[in-house]
């Protein structure tokens, strides 16, 4: 007999509510979910094939141990997590509790996972916390910072006037202003209300096809844009006044230092029409409502976190915020956020605050400690050295960039941990692999989404939307399986070290006072009460969420935006002199014409995997299992390249394999690929069954940002010619 449950995909970080049939204990079908009120239905191609990770034959059942020929054998997790925690009690006996790292992958922002892998850090006293953000898309974190958060938030895209996408394609990615609940639907919905759409992107991506104004630079210019466009906006009178004066400081400075920003000098820079770029000026300067958004390409590219200023500065010129008395879309529901209120928070550092890294005079940032700085600090002889590594949710050696100096490290440490469902490349590294359940064999809940909110105009839900979903299915017989935060509870628990757990979600909200419980070690919590631990003091009680099996949109009582604190003296940063100083030098700087490496290769997501996951499933990767190096048609006929035909593509630091495809939407001199392809690099990958990794092309010690440490991830300076056999 069939049974069909309303549950919460968890295939990426979007958490689309599905239906699952489930036979003899199997599940055999994923669909939408037409009665949940934000997806109404929709699934990704991805998703629908969650069923074959339940079953997959590379699934561990039982955690590995690494034995001294290097051979692997299956251990209890009793056994595991006994040896485990005695090296690390002899690490920190040795070498202090900043000789253990942790790395909190994608697959780790789940609420239990989050708030007990960081109560072990604090419980041994390391502060080596590392995760996604700092190779993905720091800027957006530290310019909320540099700039100041407006606390009443921006429009949600749902009822703009106008939307600016910079470098992001959120139909396939699900990232942007149209991130998560069906985004090809809420688009058509959108434009029929009138929406202006303005895309920045080298390729005519999906979403660009679809947009109102489409702008095709050269990849790495998305500042100089960004630039022109608030030089234009500012020049024709369509700033919000009123709004700058009472709210923000810095617009002259920023007047000046956007100057040199013409229209003819970005068209000459971006190899942009001028007229576009005024054309995309007054679309949003005029828009009563109006938002932007970028992707993870622009973060990854030079200059990522002064794009990321730009975009907060557009906003605050055109004055994009919500204002006292209007309607907040979605004031969070089991994430607890302040008060909604017509005010700015002040502005503060992005950077420079403890603890320091060894290398490159890195520091934690606003966005977490620079995970690509990681390597190195595994490699650097001396006190302080990191010579433990706990990896949840991710795969280092695939998504780090740097692939060599990674496997280096990685091969480096005393102890390795991953918690991973499958022996993936890091796993082959590691000392032992500790399989969890999976995503329909424990509860969940939507608030890792709800934390997007406050990170970006045009993230997290557009409405006050939430969803419990409890466990569907028990693990295979015969298996010995944890829910990832078991982990730490057990590790803890045996190190005699406390864990006191946090609430507030999985990204702590400004504003918004973190308590904590400390966990009996006598008495082992179930994944349900950490849940209700991570979600005290919500506007809705867990309680309440789980009595929508389909999930619900809680606004029966709309909450509007509170007026202006009358002590409130804060305001909005548009003049942060170290990037109004980086905009300058983006200003005098010629641009790259570097004839060695004429190409820039960018960053591309495709819609049947998520970073390294998928590739394995005979399914998802029946159009291949590789990723493609895609380029213009004329540039493979310049190259005298066919489609299907090995092409070389080089770095200054590496050289990769991949197969070739044409793709006319894309600008010439461009290389377009997917990253988190490849395998061990000392295996010799196949380009066929592995794909090329990206991440072997990237230098991350020698052209890298300041203040975040992310080094070049896209927009990178490459050359191509015909794979010699």
């Amino acid at each position: 007999m069939t049974q069909t449950h309303p549950t919460i995909c968890r295939c990426c970080t979007y958490l689309c509510g599905v239906l699952v049939d489930v036979e003899g204990g199997r599940p055999v079908a994923l669909r939408g979910d037409p009665d949940n009120p934000v997806y109404r239905g929709y699934a990704c191609e991805k998703g629908r094939e969650l069923p074959l990770h339940q079953h997959h034959p590379q699934r561990l059942l039982r955690p590995l141990a690494r034995g001294e020929d290097g051979s692997y054998s299956e251990i209890s997790t009793r056994r595991a997590f006994d040896e485990i925690a005695a090296k690390l009690s002899d690490l920190i006996e040795r070498h202090g509790p900043g000789s253990v790292a942790l790395y909190s992958g994608t697959y780790a922002f789940t609420p239990a996972t989050a708030a007990l892998s960081e109560a072990f850090m604090r419980g041994i006293g390391s502060s080596m916390s590392f995760a996604t953000g700092t190779i993905d898309q720091p800027g957006k974190a530290i310019a909320n910072a540099l700039h100041g958060r407006w606390l009443a938030g921006a429009p949600i895209f749902d009822e703009a006037d106008a939307w600016l996408l910079v470098g992001t394609n959120p139909l396939i990615s699900l990232w942007g202003g149209l991130s998560v609940a069906n985004p090809s639907l809420r688009l058509r919905e959108a434009q029929r209300r009138g929406l202006q759409l303005i895309v920045i992107d080298p390729r005519r991506s999906e979403i660009a096809r679809r947009a109102r104004l489409h702008l095709q630079p050269r990849p790495g210019e998305d500042p100089a844009l960004l630039a022109g466009l608030i030089r234009a906006i500012l020049r024709e009178g369509l700033a919000d006044g009123p709004f700058l004066a009472e709210n923000a400081s810095g617009l002259e400075e920023l007047r000046a230092r956007v100057e040199p920003f013409t229209p003819e000098f970005v068209a000459r820079r971006a190899d942009v029409p001028a007229e576009a770029l005024l054309e995309a000026a007054r679309i949003l300067g005029r828009a009563r409502k109006g938002g932007a958004t970028a992707g993870t390409g622009p973060n990854m590219a030079p200059h990522g976190t002064l794009t990321e200023y730009l975009l907060l500065a557009l906003h605050s010129v055109c004055g994009h915020w919500l204002r006292a008395g209007d309607r907040v879309a979605n004031p969070n529901v089991l994430v607890p956020a302040p008060p909604p209120r017509a005010q700015p928070t002040p502005p503060g550092p992005g950077w420079g605050f403890a603890p320091e890294l060894r290398v490159r005079g890195l520091t934690n940032t606003a966005c977490g400690l620079p995970t690509a700085a990681l390597p190195d600090e595994m490699l650097l002889p001396g006190e302080g050295r990191i010579r433990a590594l706990i990896n949840v949710g991710g795969n280092p050696l695939m998504a780090w960039p740097d692939q060599r100096r990674t496997r280096e490290a990685l091969r480096s440490l005393e102890l390795l941990v991953c918690v991973d469902p499958k022996q993936t490349a890091t796993g082959k590294l590691a000392h032992y692999v500790i399989p969890p359940r999976l995503v329909l064999e424990t509860p969940a809940i939507t608030t890792s989404m709800e934390c997007l909110n406050a990170l970006s105009p045009g993230l997290g839900y557009p409405v006050a939307y939430a969803q419990y979903a409890p466990a569907l299915l028990e693990p295979p017989e015969g298996s010995d399986l944890i829910d990832d935060w078991e982990l730490f509870y057990e590790l803890a628990r045996r190190l005699d070290v406390p864990l006191r757990v946090r609430g507030g979600g999985v990204m702590p909200q400004p504003g918004v006072p973190r308590t904590s419980v400390e966990l009996d070690p006598e008495r082992k919590p179930t994944t349900d009460e950490i849940l209700e631990l991570t979600t005290r003091g919500s506007r809705v009680p867990l309680a309440e969420v789980q009595r929508h099996p389909h999930g619900a949109v809680f606004d029966a009582e709309p909450v509007r935006v509170e007026p202006r604190d009358p002590d409130c003296d804060a305001r909005l940063e548009l003049a942060n002199p170290f990037m109004l100083a980086e905009l300058e030098a983006v200003a005098a700087e010629s641009p790259e014409r570097d004839s060695a490496y004429a190409y820039r290769l960018v960053s591309r997501r495709m819609p049947q995997v998520f970073n390294s996951q998928g590739r394995d499933h005979e399914r998802l990767a029946r159009r291949g299992r590789g990723n493609p190096a895609y380029l213009h048609p004329e540039d493979l006929a310049q190259l005298g390249i066919a489609s299907g035909d090995r092409i070389e593509i080089a770095s200054a630091r590496a050289t990769v394999v991949a197969r070739a495809r044409p793709d006319p939407d894309l600008r010439r001199g461009v290389i377009s690929m997917a990253h988190c392809f490849g395998e061990d690099p000392g295996d010799a990958p196949d380009p066929e069954r592995h794909g090329a990794s990206t991440a072997l092309l990237v230098d991350a010690a020698s052209d890298y940002e300041p203040f975040s440490g992310i080094p070049r991830m896209s927009a990178i300076p490459v050359h191509a010619r015909a794979h010699r056999e």
